[in-house]
């Protein structure tokens, strides 16, 4: 295994919330060794609920007191994160896309939008919310600025997706496909440092802050990803719908506390 790939599943690991790795035997290793191993293993492996006093000697747990390095190189950049994905084919998701949607925008922006993966007009465009949804999202950005006397356009923002493959048929990103395409998305959010982050719909949210919540009970208040303050509010697709009128209401409210956040 490569530093580069040691990285990214300590990484992943951490995201997880996993704090204790195990060693499989008893004889003496070192602790390089100790985090290579633990991280050869399946995150079912090492995060499953065995207690701690049922376990062997040699089994304990271990507290690996170094700080584990970041995924991303030093000094990223969107260029270079486009250019590590390449023609992506790590996950099964490539197979039916036409091409990959990286993200569009300012790289220079405060405030970062995340939605969860491209539909068909994105597919075909390479731009992610060019569609039904993403014309909403935009009218809601510039919309909600000029009511809110802030100079915004959706150009001066950063918006891009979980997963920069369109899922077959629209469905939800599979917890792989995620986990692979989240590291890129990781990426771009650290590379660009924006003041905050509005998560768009629960698998966004999922993705950032992780849990089980969904929007109705994330939305409103401030979260974290990374230091960085997050806002979950409506994905815009979910607010197309005829009956979602309340969440219309509430989507705009979120938005106007963003937008004043990162720009008063």
């Amino acid at each position: 295994m490569s530093p580069h790939e040691l990285r990214q599943r300590l990484e992943y690991f951490r995201d997880l919330g996993v704090k204790d790795l195990y060693r499989r035997s008893a004889p003496p290793v070192s602790r390089s060794a100790v985090v290579a191993d633990a991280a050869e293993q399946s995150p079912i492996a090492v995060t499953a609920p065995v207690a701690v006093a049922e376990l062997p000697a040699e089994m304990k747990p271990i507290n690996i007191d170094i700080a584990i390095p970041g995924m991303a190189p030093e000094d990223d950049t969107l260029e270079r994160i486009r250019e590590d994905i390449g023609d992506c084919t790590r996950c099964k998701l490539h197979k039916g896309r036409n091409q990959l949607v990286f993200g569009v925008g300012n790289p220079a922006t405060k405030l970062v939008f995340v939605g969860e993966g491209p539909g068909a007009d994105e597919d075909e465009q390479g731009i992610p919310f060019v569609g039904r949804a993403g014309q909403l999202l935009t009218q809601m950005i510039e919309g909600t600025s000029a009511k809110e006397g802030i100079p915004v356009k959706r150009a001066d923002v950063y918006i891009c997706n979980v997963v920069k493959c369109r899922p077959p048929e629209n469905r939800t990103p599979e917890p792989d496909e995620m986990a692979i395409c989240g590291q890129f998305l990781f990426r771009q959010i650290s590379a660009i440092k924006p003041k905050a982050v509005c998560a768009l719909g629960s698998t966004a949210a999922k993705a950032l802050l992780g849990g089980k919540d969904g929007v109705t009970k994330l939305r409103g208040k401030w979260h974290t990803w990374r230091d960085i303050p997050l806002m979950v509010t409506y994905h815009p697709s979910y607010l197309l719908r005829p009956y979602n009128q309340d969440a219309k209401r509430e989507a705009w409210e979120d938005l106007k506390k963003v937008l004043h956040f990162v720009y008063d």
